[in-house]
């Protein structure tokens, strides 16, 4: 599972199972362990797109990011709420996605989406600063593959402000992954490295 599992390059012809895979993902953990409150609406009413970038380049990976922002803005919020850009054969290291996250960044002011729409991270061996590769804790943003999410600010503020005490959804989950046992983290987390 997850890319290094697969062991060759995803093309055209496999990029179901990693929809699969990630959808999975999106389903146990993201939602069933309710890491974000937010996702079970979108995803029971179909309004949440998994996009497979399969490009090594980050050129290419960059203008497929921008034609997903394109795309979110052409179509409305009832059909299209979120979109999850897969990039299964780029970003191995932790440390290039991190890096080129300030490129996705910069994408999003050059096209005039700031403030209409921001990016979630997730990668396989995501690590938030100041922890240890392997700090469980780093598990809230662990996904199969390279993942960039991208959200509606609106829809995300009109979120937070119906949810109690947003603010502790981080610490809630935090606590909640450093009190997951080896084994369990083992059978959720397959594709970590520290299991």
């Amino acid at each position: 599972m997850g890319n290094r599992a697969l062991g060759a390059l995803i093309d055209d012809s496999n990029e179901s199972a990693v929809i699969t895979e990630v959808g999975v993902w999106l389903d146990q953990v993201v939602i069933g362990m309710a890491l974000c409150p937010f996702a079970a609406l979108p995803r029971k009413q179909g309004s949440v797109a998994f996009e497979v970038l399969n490009a090594s380049d980050e050129i290419a990976i960059l203008k497929g990011i921008d034609n997903c922002l394109q795309r979110m803005a052409r179509e409305d919020a009832k059909q299209l709420e979120t979109m999850l850009v897969i990039t299964p054969n780029a970003f191995v290291e932790f440390s290039d996605y991190n890096q080129f996250l300030g490129a996705v960044d910069a994408l999003l002011h050059t096209a005039g989406f700031s403030g209409e729409f921001q990016v979630a991270s997730f990668h396989p061996d995501y690590q938030f600063a100041e922890t240890e590769a392997c700090d469980p804790s780093n598990l809230t943003n662990c996904a199969p593959y390279p993942i960039f999410h991208i959200l509606r600010e609106d829809s995300l503020e009109q979120a937070l402000a119906r949810y109690p005490e947003p603010e502790g959804i981080p610490i809630r989950n935090v606590r909640l992954m450093q009190s997951l046992p080896a084994e369990d983290i083992r059978k959720i987390f397959p594709y970590w490295r520290f299991k």
